[in-house]
């Protein structure tokens, strides 16, 4: 599909046009697919992590921050 033109010089230009994709639209296809692929399987896994790993265990309290919560409520700490 080549559209002919003449200009002022009687010169023929011919416009070829172009068939296909764009590089720069290939390469952007490629990396957004890549991208939406990687989140979707980040939440997969989010998703599959959530049913079948047991719940955190809580950090054990020390006994210092113990200490201070009895003083701070009027018990005193045992030893004392």
């Amino acid at each position: 599909m080549a559209d002919q033109f003449t200009d002022s010089a009687n010169n023929v230009i011919i416009e070829e046009v172009n068939k296909g994709l764009n590089p720069g639209t290939i390469v952007l296809l490629v990396v957004a697919t890549l991208l939406l692929l990687f989140f979707v399987g980040n939440y997969a896994l989010y998703m599959y992590a959530q049913k079948t790993l047991p719940p955190r265990k809580k950090k054990p309290v020390s006994k210092k921050k113990l200490k201070r919560e009895k003083l701070k409520q009027g018990v005193s700490a045992p030893g004392e």
